[in-house]
């Protein structure tokens, strides 16, 4: 979930480890004339993405909302054809991929997680500012270890680019894949896309239920439509 306050628009500072590339990071891939593209949904709304609360490992349902959200992208994509199909593995990534018309075709890919929280986890930005003393942005100080470790940026490239990874090869065929997930994991990974560090994904707003595509131009990553709603249902 990616409460708007913490987006972290301003630019992290060059002595922030976490606003630095990731040690030994593969290079960008560059793939000329190729038209595949990897698609990007977004789990339907829940009672906390609702309410600003930071949800990673709670296994919380769709709204009603939600659902319908869902079944809104079934009527985008539910005749694509995609090479591969991964959620998260969490209750409101897999049922979004359900009501979208995959629940067939979808596997569970551990890495697409959303950022653990650690000790934020049930919190909204303005309750973990309250807590820490000073203004903090997730992209820049990561989470507090609590009843789960918590995460850096850092440690969330590496699970992002282990997931571009295990799609390379199915692009390099010239088929589509689809990625269900969440807002700060879904952000981070197209900023790996890009070649940039995982922290920069804060410069991306993503809400519930949308679409969004990475692709190429001219041989080189890209973003081909970003945080699109699958109806009028803006998501928002």
């Amino acid at each position: 979930m990616t409460p708007d306050s913490s987006s972290g628009s301003g630019s992290p500072s060059a002595s922030d480890p976490d606003a630095r590339p990731v040690p030994n990071a593969p290079t960008v891939l560059e793939r000329e004339g190729n038209s595949s593209r990897i698609f990007l949904l977004r789990h339907g709304e829940t009672e906390w993405s609702r309410s600003g609360q930071h949800t990673s490992v709670t296994d919380l349902p769709l709204t009603e909302r939600g659902e319908q959200q869902a079944r809104a992208v079934a009527r985008v994509l539910g005749d694509h054809s995609f090479g591969l199909v991964l959620s998260s593995p969490r209750r409101r990534a897999m049922d979004t991929a359900r009501l979208a018309g995959f629940g067939d075709r979808v596997a569970a890919e551990e890495n697409l997680v959303e950022w653990d929280y650690g000790a934020y986890e049930g919190l909204t930005t303005r309750e973990i500012v309250a807590r820490v003393g000073k203004p903090w942005v997730l992209w820049r100080d990561g989470a507090e270890p609590g009843e789960t470790p918590g995460e850096t940026s850092e440690q969330v490239h590496r699970r992002m680019r282990a997931v571009l990874d295990r799609c390379e090869p199915v692009l390099d065929g010239g088929q589509d894949v689809l990625l269900v997930a969440h807002g700060h994991s879904l952000r981070a990974l197209a900023a790996v896309w890009l070649g940039l560090p995982a922290a920069h994904g804060g410069i991306f707003s993503l809400a519930t239920g949308t679409v969004s595509e990475l692709g190429f131009e001219h041989g080189r990553p890209a973003i081909v439509r970003w945080n699109c709603p699958a109806g009028d249902d803006t998501g928002r």
